[in-house]
């Protein structure tokens, strides 16, 4: 009686990236459109990406963003 061969572990599927456009990011974020573009153009805003000529932001790069910008008072330096 031959013995069977074990059966090789199933791949780990993460879960597909999700990919917001900069009107579904601003209201992820509760800032306006206009606000992200600017900070697009002038810098310190969320990283994005550029797909041609779209510009899509990823959930997790706007929960980083917004927890380094996280502070406790005022007078805190972001």
């Amino acid at each position: 009686m031959r013995t069977p061969f074990p059966q090789p572990p199933a791949p780990v599927v993460s879960p597909p990236e999700e990919y917001l456009t900069r009107a579904e990011a601003a209201d992820y974020l509760k800032l306006s459109a206009s606000h992200l573009a600017k900070l697009a153009v002038m810098g310190g805003g969320p990283v994005m990406c550029r797909m041609g000529r779209a510009v899509r932001y990823r959930r997790r790069d706007l929960d980083a963003w917004a927890a380094a910008g996280a502070c406790r008072s005022t007078s805190e330096a972001a």
